[in-house]
């Protein structure tokens, strides 16, 4: 079954993502399908968890160009520290269409991670590629850049977001979406399968 972006308030977006024990073809099949996800919905970034997956893993191009895929990462496990310095930028998000608010981030941060080689990975990266780095592993941890918004910045999109709940349960209501029991013991079941 292809690949989807769940929009919020879908309950895997909250779902606090389990680390990988491997990578294997299946990981890279996954990773493949998810940046062609990003690149056909304009992203620059994806984390498994907005594609239903329970599996901390995200890719990324910050340029947004299949034709730039010597841009392309794929994060797997990561772990952030040594966070520096703060700027503020707007934000959108795959899973929120139509929301954008300023975020204030670390302007660089030490990221340690795998590649789909199985490769580890320690840097330090800065200003864009630190944004959204920071932004996925977020994701990967439940948290919606939303949730990070002062209370006067959630209240300009607090209509956008109710359009999306009500989206959301009326599409339950019809059968078009799971229960969100069904969903969270698929996820769990997954989790079963690869953690």
């Amino acid at each position: 079954m292809p690949l989807e972006i769940v929009h919020y308030p879908h309950p895997t977006l909250r779902h606090v993502s389990k680390p990988l024990a491997k990578v294997d073809r299946q990981l890279r099949d996954w990773a493949a399908e998810m940046l062609a996800l990003m690149y056909e919905h304009e992203g620059i970034g994806l984390a498994a968890n907005q594609v239903d997956l329970p599996y901390r893993m995200f890719v990324i191009n910050v340029t947004g160009d299949p034709d730039q895929p010597e841009h392309e990462r794929v994060l797997i496990n990561p772990v952030l520290s040594k966070g520096k310095g703060q700027t503020t930028m707007s934000e959108g998000c795959l899973s929120l269409p139509e929301v954008r608010g300023p975020m204030i981030r670390n302007t660089s941060i030490r990221v340690q991670a795998y590649d789909l080689a199985g490769n580890e990975i320690d840097e330090t990266v800065e200003g864009m590629l630190a944004r959204v780095i920071q932004h996925e592993t977020d994701h990967l941890d439940g948290i919606l850049f939303i949730d990070k918004m002062t209370p006067t910045e959630r209240a300009e999109v607090d209509d956008d977001l109710y359009e999306l709940e009500v989206d959301w349960q009326s599409r339950q209501n019809t059968g078009d979406v799971p229960s969100e029991e069904t969903i969270l013991a698929r996820l769990a079941e997954l989790e079963a399968l690869r953690c």
